[in-house]
Formats: structure tokens, sequence, C-alpha cells
């Protein structure tokens, strides 16, 4: 097939052709030169220093001696973030997708506590959200190993769904069952005042959690909070086991995706020699030396 005939090429976010915007682009959303992954790690630690600031402030002692200085780093950060978010609007082809998507959205809550603390000032505990946009560390280093283990914990739940769903609607049957049997043996009179409180006495008993502020009292009762409890220890490893089972068929499909980004759709998790993104169709980037090599030497 020839370039005429091959269908035109989807961007949902886009690389930008040239100029000022593909620079800023390259230093922002790719790692692969030293710019960018001088950008990406200065924008870890100061994500790191940012949360410190906010909870060393939470210590009264502290913020009496140091709040004026840990509330001007505080807006230093968020001016900081505030600037690289709307640079990463600019440098983008379609900015609007990218503020919809999951990154996008969580640059929007890394930001918006402080900016909305001006209004509300209760807010500025929300700060600490910024701690998810370190899901960008899996990406920023590169790291295709733990790459491709992350991905593989995402399809490994996502296949076994049927079977945890079919498991936890056995556990729902077990504990309603069972707390409805405890509140007829115990009654009010014993602490179980209703059937939703037995049924939480019943989750809390499987789960061997315990808490211990509701406590069976007759012997009948122990008797079956004792069946609770060792039915209970069998059915804790059973979401273990279905997804161990799909993470070690996962493991024996051939092919380790690489970390390569599609310059036009964002996407990783392409093959070794894959020359064409398997989602929007674009060229793909040559498969760099290095860690990517690496990652996919080590098939």
């Amino acid at each position: 097939m020839n370039d005429s005939s091959r269908p035109p090429v989807q961007r949902p976010v886009g690389r930008p052709l040239g100029g000022w915007r593909l620079r800023l682009y390259t230093i922002i959303f790719e790692a692969d030169t030293p710019a960018g992954r001088l950008f990406d790690l200065t924008l870890v630690w100061m994500i790191l220093a940012s949360v410190a600031v906010v909870m060393l402030d939470r210590f009264e002692a502290i913020h009496l001696r140091w709040g004026p200085v840990l509330g001007a780093l505080e807006w230093f950060f968020t001016i900081v973030f505030t600037i690289e978010y709307v640079a990463r609007l600019a440098c983008v082809v379609h900015p609007s997708r990218y503020a919809r998507s999951f990154f996008g959205v969580i640059d929007v809550l890394a930001i918006l506590p402080t900016w909305a603390a001006l209004f509300v000032p209760g807010l500025h505990a929300l700060v600490d959200v910024r701690l998810l946009r370190l899901l960008r560390l899996f990406r920023i280093l590169k790291l295709a190993e733990y790459v491709y283990e992350f991905g593989a914990l995402g399809r490994a739940l996502l296949l076994s769904r049927r079977k945890i769903l079919v498991f936890l609607s056995f556990v729902l049957i077990v504990v309603i069952v069972m707390g409805s049997l405890m509140y007829v043996v115990e009654g009010p009179e014993n602490g179980f005042h209703n059937i939703p409180v037995s049924i939480y006495w019943a989750i809390s008993t499987m789960t061997t959690v315990g808490f211990g502020d509701i406590t069976p009292k007759t012997g009948l009762g122990r008797f079956i909070a004792s069946v609770m409890m060792l039915v209970g220890w069998g059915t804790l490893a059973v979401p273990t086991g279905i997804v161990s089972a799909e993470f070690t068929a996962l493991r024996m499909a051939p092919g380790m995706p690489t970390t390569r980004t599609c310059h036009a759709c964002l996407t990783e998790g392409h093959e070794p020699g894959a020359t064409f993104c398997k989602h929007c169709g674009a060229r793909l980037p040559p498969l760099e030396t290095g860690i990517d090599r690496a990652g996919a030497d080590r098939r």
C-alpha cells in the first residue's frame, strides 16, 4: 500500500509539525532527549517537594514558625504548575482533547485547590491530590519492565473481571445470609440491632478484621462466628489466585511491548518490531537504544 492510499492519520492530541511548539512539545512530552528527561525529573521532584510543603504546614508548631515561608513556597509551586499546564495546552495540536484526557484532568486538579482556596480556604488541604501526577513516573523514566508490568496488572484485572464479579457476588450472598442468621440468633439485646448492623459484623468477621465493637454472646452465635472466620481464611485467597492465573497467561504470551510513544496520539505499548501505531496508524519513531532496546532484548 503506498502513502496515497493510506487512510488519513487521526491526531487525538497531536504533535506539532515545527516551530517553537514542536521544540516545546519535545521537551514536555518526550523523555528521549536530555532536555526532556531533565524537565520530567525536575517536575517529579517539584511535585514531591510541593506535597511535602503542604504536609509540613499541617503541623501546628511548624505552621506557627514557618507558615509564611511555606505559604510562599506553595504559591511558587502552584504558579510553576500553572505555567507548565498552560505550556502543555499551547504545544499540542488539540489542546481541548488533552484537557479532557486523564493526565490533563490531573493537571487541573493539581493547581485548582490552591487557586480555589482564595475563595474557599478549606479546599487548601486538597492540594495533596497532585500526588496522582506521580503516575507520570512510569513514562518519564522509560523503565520498560515496570511499564509493562503496570499494564499487565490492568490487563489481568480486566480479563478476570467476570470471575472476580462472581466471587464478590458469592461473598455478598454469604454475608447477607450469615448476618441475617446472626440477627435472629443474637438479637438487639446483644448489639445486633438490625440486619444491616449484622451484615456489617459479618463483613468485618469474614474479612478477618474483627473490630470487636459487636461480638456474639450466645454459644450458637460464637459457633457461627467461628465458621465465618474459617470461611474468611479460605475466601481471601480466591481473588489472588484468579489474578495470578491471568498474570501467568499474559507472561506466556509472546512479545513484550516497549515504551515507544506515537508522536500522533501519544500512546505507548507497541511491539519492538512495529512500524506503525496500532491505534492511529501513524509511523512510529525508531526504537531507541538504551532502556527501550534493553527492555525489548530481554524478552
